[in-house]
C-alpha cells in the first residue's frame, strides 16, 4: 500500500535533513529577494535615496543607507551561502526591528507587516542555524 511510506515520511520524527532542507529554503527565499527587490535597488538609486533617506540613529541619511544597503546586500549574500550566519544576521534583524518600531512606529500594522515577517524569519534562522547545506556547516566539518 502506497500510503504508508508517505503518511510516515509526513508524520515521522523530524530529520536533520529535512530541517537542513527547510532552513536552505528559508535563507535563499528571504535572502534573494532581500538583495534583488530591496537592496540592489537602493544601490541603484542612491544618488537620489541618499539626501532623503531616514536617519533614525543620527548618523546622517546617506550613512543610515549605506549601513542598510550593506545589511540588504552584503549581509543577506552571506545568508544565502550561510557564510558566518549568525553573525550576518544581526545587521538585518537590527535593519528591520528599526523599520518596524521606529520609521514605521506609528503605523497600522499592515504598514509593518513586511518588516516584522523579514525580522521573526531572520531570528529563526538566527536561534537555529543555517543547517547542513551552508559554508557555516563545511567550515565546522573542517574543524571538528
Amino acid at each position: 500500500m502506497a500510503i504508508k511510506p508517505f503518511l510516515k515520511m509526513m508524520i515521522a520524527p523530524e530529520s536533520a535533513s529535512w530541517k537542513s532542507w527547510g532552513l536552505l529554503v528559508l535563507r535563499l527565499g528571504f535572502g534573494l529577494p532581500m538583495i534583488l527587490l530591496h537592496g540592489i535597488p537602493k544601490i541603484v538609486r542612491f544618488e537620489q535615496l541618499a539626501p532623503i533617506f531616514p536617519d533614525p540613529l543620527g548618523i546622517g541619511s546617506a550613512v543610515s543607507l549605506a549601513l542598510v544597503i550593506f545589511a540588504e546586500v552584503g549581509c543577506s549574500a552571506a545568508l544565502i551561502l550561510g557564510l558566518f550566519t549568525r553573525f550576518s544576521l544581526m545587521p538585518l534583524m537590527f535593519n528591520f526591528s528599526v523599520a518596524a518600531f521606529v520609521i514605521h512606529a506609528g503605523d497600522p500594522l499592515a504598514k509593518k507587516e513586511l518588516a516584522l515577517l523579514y525580522l521573526f524569519v531572520y531570528m529563526c534562522i538566527f536561534l537555529v542555524g543555517p543547517g547542513h547545506y551552508s559554508v557555516d556547516s563545511a567550515i565546522q566539518s573542517k574543524i571538528e
